[in-house]
């Protein structure tokens, strides 16, 4: 393997490692795993990743958290302490001085300003954490089909 080919290799394994924290970005996934999982040391892995991306591994899964928070912020019907711990912090605490690291502003603040810009009206919180956590929305079975979904939603089975 030539160095060009290990630095490919090296890169698309970081990749894979952001891709992870970006889909699982609440969950506690240690770095370590996340190293692991790359074929890096810990720390070797933190190295390579800010040189990659420019931040830390711990950092940038900080900004996708309050990024996703900022969603959730400006589009459901969720308490600040709901959206902190769905968003994967533990403490409201460190959500909120993450937050205001990362906006500029409390995330009451910014639910407050983004309701006087106007929008569609909030997701019911119920939706949002049936989402998040993978639970079947109401008045639908885990075995749903597509032509269940159909007939749901207009009324008329899907074989007529």
């Amino acid at each position: 393997m030539t160095f060009r080919q290990a630095d490919v290799a090296s890169l698309r394994m970081l990749r894979q490692a952001r891709d992870r924290i970006d889909r699982d970005y609440g969950q506690n996934i240690p770095i370590a795993a996340l190293a692991n999982g790359a074929g890096y040391s810990r720390e070797h892995f933190i190295r390579a990743f800010r040189a990659a991306y420019g931040q830390t591994p711990g950092r940038y899964r900080t900004r996708r958290r309050v990024e996703r928070a900022c969603e959730l912020l400006r589009s459901a019907n969720l308490t600040v302490t709901e959206i902190c711990h769905l968003v994967g912090f533990t403490s409201l605490g460190t959500f909120s001085t993450r937050f205001a690291e990362h906006t500029g502003m409390s995330p009451s603040r910014y639910r407050a300003e983004a309701a006087s810009r106007g929008g569609p009206a909030p997701i019911p919180g119920c939706f949002v954490l049936m989402w998040e956590t993978g639970l079947p929305a109401p008045g639908r079975g885990q075995g749903s089909t597509s032509g269940e979904a159909r007939e749901l939603s207009d009324g008329v089975p899907s074989g007529a």
